[in-house]
């Protein structure tokens, strides 16, 4: 609670009090805005974009996230917010670079000198979770040291927590909750942004990519020195280029925007469904350009924090997906949604493809600046609330970093047609997913295994052969025992119905003579004895039989 409260302060401190009293349970207090005496005082002329940007900052790094990724989306923000939020991509405000010295000789455990040549106090950015300083090491090769802010861990897990209590009462009362699964959202969330706090593992998943990268045209990612690596500091190689976001600076050094574009879209595509590893962070600050060959100009990427990766089967119904879609199969695309269970299995497909179709048709032969992804995604959770659809908490980083490449695309080459350049890639990839070209490259990773085992066969195949020998002869011998017990069930059957007759007609002959009348005349009694005696002969008959049985 005294964290949402401090959230309405800042908001109201910031000139952004209708934002807390647009929230149903203050409205009533509205009136109370013209009561505040810095609501007479303010200045004017402070736009709603700074006091949107200050607000984030104040609140801390979860804030900050948020209003990186809005920044890349112009088509959903007007453009004085957008281009104050695209501030918070690399220019947060530091904190002092004594402190940073400080950090930094307290994760080596031995004075700056003595780890490099020379390191510069000023900042060259600073972000929400850490800030790099440029340096030179004693051999001369220069690299950036990343060192993450004091006090970091216990304002996110704050957040977390706040986040993690939303949820929890969206989870109990809003009726949305069980499709849009807040609670699971917010624990990918806090893995992710925990995982970030940890620079071994940034290192290994730079390593990753550069390995994947190695020799590339398209991207280039600095080397890491593992010597220098710790958990609150990392150092990389210092690389230089323009930033993606200064296009006035691309446009002087002659760089082809539409090439760019184009191979913004490949290495998307190649690090999700080739390499099943991609760069989720991928906002423009962490995005610069080696303009040295303008006309085919090469992606330098920064900052590996957020990294994500698919399972297998999520990958191939999200790759079945995009081909079906860039086909405009819309069935296919409904049944898809089916098998991989995203909508429930009673879905009908027809009604559920008519809808798909009427979200995404008007989209197609179209350039990016006349699309917004943004909007699509919009109308299709629409469209997805109608058939009880769910969220996918294991594709929001997927979603997330798709969002943020249309938004650079946006800006670099709004004539970019994005369709044509994404799906030949989809259909290399599904080829050599189905067909003879998969056949032969899965026969290419198992071969060696195969023929490691060959030796063994004829010994695993003899052991099969009298498992199942065994394994019929023991069916054979329950299929004897349970003939057994049947008969011997039957048996008992009859000789109850045995028992049950006999006593019931010794019984009945004890009752026939105990009710004869004693007035009747001698000579009459003489049927009735001998209907008794035959009924005590065949109830002591029965009784004879089944004993000798």
């Amino acid at each position: 609670m005294l964290r949402l409260a401090y959230i309405n302060f800042v908001l109201v401190r910031h000139g952004l009090e209708e934002v807390v009293f647009a929230i149903h349970l203050f409205r009533p207090l509205r009136f109370l805005l013209y009561l505040m005496p810095w609501h007479w005082l303010r200045r004017r002329d402070v736009s709603r974009g700074v006091r949107i940007r200050r607000a984030l900052e104040d609140l801390g790094p979860i804030f900050i996230k948020f209003g990186q990724m809005l920044s890349t989306r112009r088509d959903l923000l007007p453009d004085d917010i957008a281009l104050e939020l695209a501030r918070l991509q690399d220019r947060v405000p530091p904190f002092p670079g004594a402190q940073a010295r400080a950090l930094i000789e307290q994760a080596y455990g031995r004075p700056i000198g003595k780890m490099f040549g020379t390191f510069e106090d000023v900042p060259i950015a600073s972000a929400s979770i850490a800030q790099v300083h440029g340096a030179v090491l004693h051999d001369g090769r220069e690299v950036v040291v990343k060192v993450v802010r004091p006090e970091i861990d216990r304002v996110i897990r704050r957040d977390l927590a706040l986040l993690h209590a939303v949820a929890d009462l969206a989870h109990r009362y809003w009726p949305e909750a069980r499709r849009l699964r807040p609670r699971e959202v917010v624990e990918e969330y806090e893995k992710t942004v925990l995982d970030e706090l940890d620079l071994f593992r940034e290192a290994a998943n730079g390593n990753q990519l550069r390995r994947n990268f190695e020799g590339s045209e398209q991207l280039y990612i600095p080397e890491i020195y593992w010597d220098y690596v710790r958990r609150r500091v990392i150092v990389i190689e210092r690389i230089r280029g323009i930033p993606i976001s200064d296009v006035d600076a691309l446009r002087a050094a002659g760089v082809d925007f539409k090439v760019l574009a184009e191979r913004g879209v490949e290495i998307f595509f190649t690090q999700v469904f080739r390499h099943n590893f991609f760069h989720a962070d991928m906002h423009p600050g962490n995005i610069f350009v080696n303009a040295d060959n303008p006309r085919s100009a090469q992606y330098l990427a920064v900052d590996f924090g957020i990294v994500g990766s698919l399972d297998t089967e999520d990958q191939r119904y999200l790759a079945e997906n995009f081909y079906a879609f860039f086909n405009r199969d819309y069935r296919r695309v409904a049944e898809l949604h089916v098998e991989s269970g995203w909508v429930p299995a009673s879905t009908r497909i027809n009604e559920f493809e008519s809808s798909i179709r009427t979200v995404c048709e008007p989209i197609f032969e179209r350039p990016l600046k006349e699309i917004s992804f943004g909007h699509v995604l919009l109308r299709l959770f629409q469209t997805a609330r109608r058939y009880d659809m769910q969220v996918q908490p294991q594709l929001v980083l997927l979603q997330k970093t798709l969002l943020n490449i249309e938004g650079l695309g946006r800006q670099l080459y709004p004539d970019l047609d994005l369709w044509k350049t994404a799906k030949p890639f989809i259909e290399r990839w599904m080829s050599e997913q189905i067909g003879v070209r998969a056949f032969v490259s899965q026969m290419r990773v198992r071969l060696p295994r195969l023929l490691e085992q060959l030796p063994e066969m004829p010994q695993l195949i003899h052991q099969v052969l009298e498992r199942q020998a065994s394994g019929e002869a023991r069916v054979q011998a329950h299929v004897e025992e349970l003939t057994a017990l049947r008969e011997s069930l039957r048996a008992g059957s009859r000789q109850a119905v045995l028992r049950t007759a006999g006593g019931a007609l010794l019984v009945g002959a004890a009752v026939t003579y105990a009710m004869a009348p004693q007035d009747v005349p001698v000579w009459l009694h003489i049927p009735l004895v001998s209907w008794v005696l035959a009924l005590f002969g065949l109830g002591a008959l029965a009784a004879a039989w089944i004993r000798c049985r």
